[in-house]
């Protein structure tokens, strides 16, 4: 008996497959918001077997969409499962895994992006971030046009320490979507690190990062440049890629997280000796020297005429 408690007792009682959810509520994927459906159960197991136990676990589940992985979650035996679906017609069939699990699924119709899982489950669940990870997962399926945004999100929170983060070191198991006429799949498991790798402030993390990758099939040293004005571009770019010993001929894809790491400081470093530098931003001068352009040619033709 004492062998048989470690197994989830919970089984969801009989359902509409996938496929006749799908059918009986009229649903499709829509590409403008490049879902798509993984109705291979086998497939939706697999996901919800790289998240660990997740046995007596509090799961929130990004965007469930029909329920092909929520219907995985439950069977793996959690304590409670909030389910976040911005699409209307979703809700309905998440319904009925609802009133077949009773007590066990909490649904909000909402967008992740803006909804707030920072009060979302029991304070006893929190950890010390120097802790192991607290029994909290979250587990999605993100469509291409909200993973970066998302990521991003959770990355910013991750360095605060708030929003869902405000808990530990929660656990995510997140899939990603490629698609090249079907769609293929990446599961990633992350757990976020007792001490970042790269101990900056965020946004100014983003900031380099973001404009090394502006131009990611050219070398490095084309997005340096752009952290810089105009009129000091090349010398401080130069200084910068030396001072941090990256070889500005190396592509984005190539640098390492050490190279991010010495860009990062350098550039923290150039910042704290010229405060205006953070607050640069390349796109508003280039806007700008547009916007001049313009000017200077409807005054020439104004001119002529």
């Amino acid at each position: 008996m004492a062998a048989s408690r470690g197994v989830a007792s919970f089984r969801l009682p009989p359902l509409p497959t996938i496929g006749e959810i799908i059918k009986l509520f009229k649903l499709r994927a829509e590409k403008q918001l490049s879902q798509n459906f993984l109705l291979d159960l086998r497939l939706t197991d697999k996901i919800v077997r790289s998240a660990g136990s997740l046995k007596d676990a509090y799961v929130c589940e990004v965007g469930p969409g029909p329920g092909g992985i929520t219907r995985a979650i439950l069977n793996a035996g959690v304590a409670e499962l909030l389910l976040v679906e911005k699409d209307p017609r979703f809700i309905p069939g998440l319904q009925m895994l609802s009133d077949a699990a009773p007590g066990k699924v909490r649904i909000v119709h909402g967008d992740i992006l803006t909804y707030q899982l920072d009060k979302t489950f029991p304070k006893h669940l929190e950890k010390n971030w120097g802790d192991d990870p607290p029994d909290i997962h979250i587990i999605g399926n993100l469509p291409f046009s909200v993973s970066t945004p998302l990521i991003i999100k959770w990355l910013e929170n991750i360095s605060r320490r708030d929003g869902p983060f405000r808990y530990g070191r929660i656990q995510m198991t997140l899939t990603f979507q490629k698609e090249v006429g079907e769609v293929d799949v990446a599961v990633i498991h992350f757990t976020p690190l007792v001490q970042p790798q790269i101990e900056q402030p965020f946004k100014l993390v983003e900031k380099v990062v973001q404009s090394v990758f502006q131009f990611r099939r050219k070398y490095c040293h084309q997005g340096v440049r752009i952290l810089f004005p105009e009129a000091r571009r090349l010398e401080k770019a130069e200084q910068m890629l030396m001072l941090a010993d990256v070889d500005p001929t190396l592509r984005p894809t190539q640098l390492s997280m050490y190279h991010f790491k010495n860009l990062c400081d350098v550039y923290r470093k150039m910042c704290d000796e010229d405060p205006d530098l953070f607050v640069y931003n390349y796109r508003h001068e280039l806007r700008e020297k547009r916007l001049k352009k313009a000017n200077f040619k409807r005054t020439v033709d104004d001119d002529l005429i």
